[in-house]
């Protein structure tokens, strides 16, 4: 998410300017589809942090097996590796 006086905000701001000036449609969907992600981080930044967020289905999950631990491992040792 980025919002004004950001630095990503800016970079995000340059590189629909520039696409802009290709292409109008696409630039203008990619403007929307950013604005369109900063309202749901908004919104579900508020239900998360201040409490408005309904935990009924935590019962559902439950911590994880040896089997998923062993899936997921692998993924955690592949992911500190420098490349």
């Amino acid at each position: 998410m980025s919002s004004p006086s950001t630095s990503s905000f800016i970079r995000e701001f340059l590189i629909l300017v520039g696409a802009f000036q290709r292409n109008s449609l696409v630039s203008t969907l990619a403007a929307l589809g950013m604005i369109l992600g900063v309202a749901y981080s908004l919104w579900l930044y508020n239900r998360a942090v201040f409490g408005n967020l309904k935990p009924d289905f935590l019962h559902k999950f439950f911590d994880p097996n040896g089997i998923e631990v062993s899936i997921f491992i692998p993924f955690l040792v592949g992911g500190t590796t420098v490349h």
